[in-house]
């Protein structure tokens, strides 16, 4: 098995640099940052691709990691936007981090993808890169609507479609705890 040397961490919808408590900011982000600081600390070089919401932040971070770097990626207004409404925006996403890694002569020897938006991108840069997909779906629509108060907490029918479809897709699936993998294995 060759060392792996470089990932694409793809965190669309969440910035591992943003600061922490805000509405869409908290344990994933910590997750995607730690992780990808511990396998730069082991000298792998982590590209975390995520979408940019503010343009006055520069397009490249050096900020993560000695190997580390978090590129935000036009997709779609640079605002922050509801989760639902960054799907419609994914294949610019994926488009534009492919343009990244092509400008730069860049290919990857594993995708991690973290939650159901980040695993749709994936797939498409999969195809372009031929690697593995790890994913970690970080929450699961169903659980998350079992708990749900009203109807308007539910999440939506296509995001368990996709998490479904994730399930089957990725190459290898990290769940945070044997109770998140009793979960995957229960739905």
């Amino acid at each position: 098995m060759t060392p792996i040397r470089r990932v694409a961490m793809i965190s669309v919808h969440t910035c591992p640099l943003a600061t922490l408590g805000g509405k869409e900011t908290g344990g994933m982000n910590v997750y995607v940052r730690d992780l990808s600081r511990e396998l730069s600390r082991r000298g792998i070089a982590v590209d975390v691709f995520t979408r940019s919401q503010n343009p006055a932040i520069p397009c490249i971070s050096t900020r993560l990691a000695p190997h580390g770097r978090v590129i935000h990626v036009p997709a779609g207004p640079e605002a922050p936007l509801d989760k639902a409404r960054i799907v419609d925006h994914l294949p610019e996403f994926v488009a534009g981090v492919l343009d990244v890694a092509g400008r730069e002569g860049l290919s990857y020897d594993v995708i991690h993808s973290h939650y159901w938006l980040s695993g749709l991108a994936a797939r498409e840069l999969r195809d372009a890169w031929n690697a593995p997909i790890v994913h970690m779906f970080h929450t699961l629509g169903h659980m998350k609507n079992s708990v749900a108060s009203t109807p308007q907490e539910w999440e939506p029918k296509q995001r368990l479609d996709r998490e479904a479809e994730g399930m089957d897709l990725a190459d290898r699936q990290v769940d945070a705890t044997p109770i998140a993998r009793a979960q995957v294995v229960w739905l």
